[in-house]
């Protein structure tokens, strides 16, 4: 058998006139009472329902953790009952001019709960996702919350209007030129929007790595850690607590080298020169010492010092030491001059300068009395 709700509308009415007459305002009263009274306890029947479903629900962890279902389903249950009798009375009290309204403000309304379900749906995408390892930033879901809930709204809005028969085509088709006119009018704008957006797709650095600088103040720290990466530009703080704003599209252009991605260990490596006619082991065994004794400095694998070059005046040893805090180089590199220059001082290890052995030769003829092997005597002297 067929269910026709017009049909049960009929036999409905057919039955309440036969229980209360002819009279019409009285029939029109008494249906509307009825349908207020069916609504109460239809509405008390759903709380009871869905209180009942949330207590047995949310022993398990995925209602645990989606609490905000619940709250989504009874709002629906809500607006659809309110919506149900509103429409009911409206054609009761023959008052159809304000049903379109009616079911336009219903249409808006309805996209909260749409809306909610969607960004639903997208935490779990991004918790399954955490599962998978997939490299994917919480700007960007937050990103698409936020574009998934306007074109909700907008798509209410529009389907509000045409339920009020607005011809809703040249709005859309002024927002198409209009979108074109902005989006000339804030290309550099929408260069780094778009630059942010594969920066957060792409990761070359997160949130809190350490990077270089390619552009500071003078006379300033050259690396910073990165305190924020948004749509149009990127912070970062630099050792000298100075917070750099760079946007998007201009570090999309440079190479990035960052000390932290892959892990906080780095290996430094300073540069140490020592004369001709030191004793190479015993700088070298000096050296490292000064590395082992660093309290952040690495035991595995150890610290190395090496002969890099020969120099006009010197041999450059190297020493490569890793140590556990990338954050540290530069104290890395201070502690290791400071103390080798110390060590080097004592046990009598020279540490070369440039030097330059000047001659005066005088060619010019000897005067009476004087060797060419003499020096020319100033007059002044005598």
């Amino acid at each position: 058998m067929e269910f026709n709700p017009d049909k049960l509308l009929s036999a409905y009415d057919r039955w309440i006139n036969s229980l209360i007459g002819a009279n019409v305002h009285v029939q029109t009263a008494t249906k509307a009472v009825l349908a207020l009274l069916v609504a109460l306890v239809a509405w008390f029947v759903l709380k009871i329902v869905l209180a009942f479903l949330a207590r047995r629900l949310s022993r398990l962890e995925f209602f645990q953790n989606n609490i905000a279902i619940f709250k989504l389903l009874r709002n629906s249950a809500y607006y659809a009952l309110v919506l149900t009798l509103g429409i009911y009375l409206i054609r009761l009290f023959g008052v159809a001019l304000i049903e379109k309204i009616y079911i336009s403000v219903f249409i808006v309304l309805f996209a909260v709960p749409v809306s909610g379900s969607v960004k639903i749906a997208l935490r779990l995408l991004r918790k399954q996702l955490d599962v998978e390892h997939t490299k994917i930033d919480d700007i960007v879901f937050d990103l698409l919350n936020r574009f998934a809930s306007a074109l909700i709204y907008a798509l209410a809005c529009i389907l509000a209007l045409d339920m009020l028969g607005v011809n809703v085509m040249p709005f859309i088709a002024g927002a198409g030129i209009a979108g074109v006119a902005v989006g000339f009018a804030a290309k550099d704008t929408l260069s780094n929007v778009i630059a942010g957006i594969l920066l957060i797709i792409d990761r070359p650095f997160e949130v809190g790595d350490r990077i270089e600088l390619w552009q500071t103040p003078k006379n300033s720290a050259t690396w910073g850690d990165v305190i924020d990466i948004g749509l149009r530009a990127t912070k970062i703080r630099t050792t000298d607590n100075i917070v750099i704003i760079i946007p998007n599209n201009e570090i999309m252009l440079r190479d990035i080298v960052n000390y932290t991605t892959i892990d906080t260990k780095i290996r430094v490596r300073v540069n140490i020169g020592v004369a001709y006619d030191a004793n190479l082991k015993k700088a070298k065994e000096l050296i490292l010492e000064v590395a082992e004794s660093m309290p952040w400095a690495s035991k595995e694998p150890p610290p190395v010092v090496v002969v890099s070059n020969f120099g006009e005046s010197s041999v450059n040893l190297q020493l490569r030491v890793w140590i556990e805090d990338a954050r540290r180089r530069m104290n890395t590199i201070s502690y290791v001059t400071d103390h080798v220059k110390t060590v080097f001082d004592r046990e009598g290890i020279e540490i070369p300068y440039p030097k330059r052995d000047i001659q005066i030769r005088y060619e010019g003829p000897v005067p009476a009395g004087e060797t060419p092997s003499q020096p020319r005597r100033n007059p002044a002297d005598q």
